[in-house]
């Protein structure tokens, strides 16, 4: 499985989006003040982390995304990886 790439500056992300903390921090239900000691260098939590991954480095909508979806998309690629990966490049080329 490919690893995903390290988020190493939380704040230089944050920046590429043009957010403000609030706006960053929000979306992945940290509070200002939160964001704001681990831009300044306080450890990330793992899940945190990841959250930042998904909603700002992979601009995933969690409010779009439920766990039936996500089954299915797994069965898909499990099932029928020639369509899997037809599909899959439909969405790249977009």
């Amino acid at each position: 499985m490919k690893a995903f790439k390290p988020i190493n500056n939380v704040r230089d992300i944050r920046k590429k989006l043009g957010l403000n903390q609030i706006e960053f921090w929000s979306q992945v239900g940290v509070t200002q003040s939160g964001g704001s000691r681990y831009e300044a260098g306080r450890n990330i939590p793992k899940p945190v982390r990841e959250l930042v991954r998904l909603v700002h480095v992979e601009q995933l909508e969690l409010a779009r995304l439920n766990k039936t979806d996500i089954e299915i998309a797994e069965l898909l690629k499990s099932s029928h990886p020639d369509i899997y990966q037809q599909l899959k490049q439909k969405v790249e080329d977009k």
